[in-house]
């Protein structure tokens, strides 16, 4: 009897002593948490302020976050006299582990960190990356999220996207076009020229500069092959292409200049 009233005169004694310190820890705990709410509250409106791209401002605001939940756990654990040195081992032991396992992720992380430093597109750009094209929707941490022309949403890994070539197609604020008209050889180039030129000019979403331009593109066993290469914004891209060869092909049927059927190059074999 006496042993065991020793034994829990000896458990309230400890009992009380670290009361003080679990106390202290948990009263740490929740001013950290609060503390951390408003910090990261009066950082996000900082950035805000200072009109900081909002993928940037939401990759650094949750780095932060989850740093200043690091160094709280670390400070509340200190609090209740657990021994750091071994734990912070046993951590980076575990981190090596972890990331061993998650090569790829961490290959995808640092392509995130790398795309929203040097900015080789924004949300709402036209890109054509890993040959998806479509528009920027959100830049995540691991990957960027693009809707595509037929409307399909597609997730890339910012690892292979940082790596790879991307061609922005919003960075200039204006586009160029590419259009070819096969016409048979009997037709006079100069008037064909003229035709198309005066088609471009009328049409209001064309830019007068950079100027359009009228080449003859390539000579083919059956077609002249002759480009015409008009400007416009981006948000009229579509429209002028579409806009331009309906028009061409009116001009052209008005006129008496006979549009070639499409035929593919021999190999020369």
């Amino acid at each position: 009897m006496n042993d065991l009233n020793a034994l829990g005169i000896d458990i309230y004694n400890k009992i009380v002593a670290f009361a003080p310190s679990f106390i202290s820890a948990i009263v740490l705990l929740i001013a950290g948490i609060f503390a951390i709410r408003f910090i990261i509250r009066m950082v996000r409106k900082l950035m805000i302020d200072r009109k900081l791209e909002p993928t940037l401002s939401n990759f650094l605001a949750n780095i932060l976050f989850w740093t200043l939940r690091i160094l709280l756990f670390i400070t509340v654990i200190t609090q209740l006299g657990v021994g750091t040195s071994s734990f912070v081992a046993i951590l980076g032991a575990a981190g090596l582990a972890v990331g061993l396992s998650l090569q790829g992720s961490l290959s995808n992380f640092s392509g995130g960190i790398l795309i929203i430093i040097f900015k080789p597109f924004k949300v709402d750009d036209l890109i054509e990356a890993q040959g998806i094209t479509g528009t920027v929707k959100e830049i995540q941490i691991f990957v960027t999220k693009i809707i595509s022309g037929n409307n399909q949403t597609v997730f890339i890994p910012n690892g292979i996207l940082s790596n790879g070539v991307i061609t922005n197609y919003s960075m200039q604020g204006f586009r160029r076009a590419d259009l070819q008209f096969a016409l048979a050889y009997d037709v006079n180039i100069k008037i064909a020229k003229d035709l198309i030129m005066n088609v471009m000019h009328k049409n209001p979403k064309i830019l007068e500069t950079p100027e359009p331009t009228i080449i003859v593109n390539k000579l083919t066993e059956n077609a002249i092959i002759i480009s015409a290469k008009p400007y416009s914004l981006n948000e009229d891209y579509t429209m002028v292409c579409s806009q331009t060869l309906e028009d061409c092909k009116l001009v052209f049927e008005q006129n008496g200049i006979d549009i070639q059927p499409y035929a593919r190059e021999s190999s020369g074999n």
